[in-house]
């Protein structure tokens, strides 16, 4: 009885240092990937939230002053900021994933540092900044005058975290392409340009003509963006909207882009 308590409090114990290591580890991996990204100083990470937001900032402001009326709802800022909302959180976060191992191929130099590791870093760096955005235009929304609060909360959050685990997931498959090809970054990033004009931001998917809007609900984008709106607006349609689509294919993806690093680590590591 004594040994077998024993042998509970020394398993314990291991399991205490390993995940105090674990956290060691992806800590110094987050300080580098502050340091090496934004100016050799952590305060740029401060530039994170911005890029999107100066984003949607300079379309807003574009289609204020060309006297652009909102497609739905009575103001043009919240219609167009639901639907900028996820999709720059899919583009953003999912492009810096797609980044994350091959900026970062300098620390698997150590043993202690898994690939796992500077994935999980720059999940946890992402997340924030995509919290940080998100806090900046309800903020600039509310000096505008605005009501950027939706009247379905829980619906909001669902449809945010969904976004955001489908971000993660396909930026972590694109994250492995790019360790075998780094032209990858470049041929992403023209990609999420089609995935930009085709996710219903700029428009209302659900009154298009069928022929168009089925074939542009195969975007997950776009799913995450109809979600979203009907969120906000409580008479905004759902018929393009599946959101154990948007779920799965988030899911899937993950689960495709760990089985990769899982199969493809020693091939990666040697590359």
């Amino acid at each position: 009885m004594r040994a077998s308590l024993n042998n509970s409090k020394t398993s314990a114990a291991s399991l205490r240092y390993a995940l105090k290591q674990k956290w060691h580890v992806m800590n110094a991996v987050m300080l580098r990937d502050l340091r090496t990204r934004f100016f050799d100083h952590g305060l740029g990470f401060l530039l994170v939230p911005l890029y999107p937001l100066v984003h949607m900032v300079i379309l807003l402001t574009i289609y204020t002053f060309t006297g652009r009326q909102a497609p739905f709802g009575e103001s043009l800022n919240v219609f167009f900021v639901t639907g900028l909302i996820p999709t720059m959180l899919f583009m953003y976060v999912s492009r810096f994933m797609s980044m994350s191992l091959v900026l970062n191929k300098p620390m698997l130099a150590f043993p202690v540092v898994r690939m796992l590791d500077i994935m999980a870093a720059r999940v946890i760096l992402e997340i924030v900044g995509a919290a940080l955005t998100l806090m900046l235009i309800t903020i600039i929304l509310l000096l505008l005058g605005d009501d950027p609060f939706p009247y379905d909360w829980e619906q909001a959050v669902y449809a945010y975290l969904a976004t955001l685990l489908l971000a993660i997931g396909v930026g972590t498959i694109v994250g492995v392409l790019v360790m075998f090809a780094n032209f990858m970054t470049t041929v992403y990033a023209l990609f999420l340009v089609t995935v930009y004009i085709g996710s219903g931001t700029l428009f209302v998917a659900s009154t298009l003509p069928d022929q168009i809007a089925i074939p542009l609900s195969w975007n997950p984008v776009l799913q995450s963006v109809e979600w979203m709106r009907t969120a906000y607006f409580e008479t905004y349609s759902d018929k393009l909207i599946s959101k154990t689509y948007l779920i799965g294919f988030g899911v899937t993806s993950l689960f495709i882009g760990l089985t990769l690093e899982r199969v493809l680590r020693m091939r990666l590591l040697e590359g």
